[in-house]
C-alpha cells in the first residue's frame, strides 16, 4: 500500500460554486516535493490539513474532521472505464491518491501511518456537491457518484508529519466494529434507516454524522 500522489489546490474563480467569492480549491494538482500535514482547527475556521492547499468554502469543507481527503486509484480507474476519459491524480479534489488501500471500505476510526511520521484517522465519506459536479463536467454527477457508493474518505490528523508521493501507507489500527466509510456514506445520503448503526463508531465518527445518528435514533425511540 502506498501513496501515489499528494495533491494541492489553489484558489480558482469558477461559475459553478456557491462559495460567496465564487472561488474553489477543488482543482488539485500533484505536489513536486514533500508536504507538511497538520490538524487545521475546527470546521468553519480551519481549512485544509495540508500546507499550501486551498479550502475556499470553510462552511462545508476543511476542519478537524475533514483535514485530509483520500481516494483510491482503483476507484478512479473504475470511473475512467465508465466515463471513457482519463482521470489524473487530484481530479476528484483528493489530497491523497492511494494504491492498494480499500479507502471506501475502511472502518471509521481506522488509523493510517503515511510515511514515517504522519498518523491519520478515518472519519467519514465525502458527500458530493455542486462544485464537484461542475468541476468534473459530467451530467447528473452527484447522483451517479452517490449511487456508486465509493466516496473516498475524510481523515483527521492524529500526529502531524511530512509526506510525499511514494510513501508507504500502513493500517496500524482497526477498531472493533463494522462501520465502514461506505456504510456511513449510505446512511447519511440514501439509507437513513442505517443511521443508528453508525453509533458503534463512537467519537471517531465525523461530528456531524454522529449528531445526525444520535438525533435519528432519539426520534425512533420517541
Amino acid at each position: 500500500m502506498k501513496l501515489l500522489s499528494v495533491n494541492l489546490g489553489r484558489p480558482k474563480a469558477v461559475p459553478y460554486t456557491d462559495q460567496p467569492d465564487g472561488v474553489t480549491g477543488i482543482d488539485k494538482q500533484p505536489a513536486d516535493g514533500p508536504v507538511r500535514v497538520t490538524a487545521p482547527g475546527p470546521k468553519g475556521t480551519g481549512a485544509s490539513g495540508l500546507a499550501g492547499d486551498a479550502v475556499c468554502d470553510t462552511r462545508h469543507h476543511g476542519g478537524v474532521d475533514q483535514a485530509v481527503y483520500a481516494v483510491a486509484r482503483e476507484d478512479m480507474n473504475d470511473w475512467e472505464r465508465e466515463l471513457g476519459r482519463p482521470l489524473p491524480h487530484g481530479v476528484f479534489g483528493e489530497n491523497l491518491t492511494t494504491a492498494g488501500v480499500d479507502v471506501s471500505g475502511a472502518l471509521i476510526g481506522e488509523r493510517w501511518r503515511v510515511g514515517p511520521d504522519l498518523l491519520l484517522e478515518v472519519t467519514s465519506g465525502r458527500i458530493p456537491c455542486r462544485t464537484f459536479q461542475g468541476h468534473l463536467g459530467e451530467e447528473r454527477w452527484v447522483k451517479r457518484f452517490t449511487a456508486k457508493g465509493a466516496p473516498g474518505a475524510y481523515l483527521r490528523v492524529i500526529e502531524p508529519g511530512e509526506i510525499r508521493a511514494g510513501d508507504p501507507v500502513a493500517i496500524v489500527h482497526r477498531p472493533a466494529h463494522e462501520v465502514t466509510v461506505a456504510l456511513q456514506f449510505r446512511a447519511v445520503t440514501t439509507e437513513r434507516e442505517l443511521l443508528p448503526r453508525l453509533l458503534a463508531a463512537g467519537d471517531a465518527l465525523h461530528s456531524e454524522a454522529l449528531a445526525a445518528a444520535r438525533k435519528y435514533s432519539a426520534a425512533q425511540r420517541a
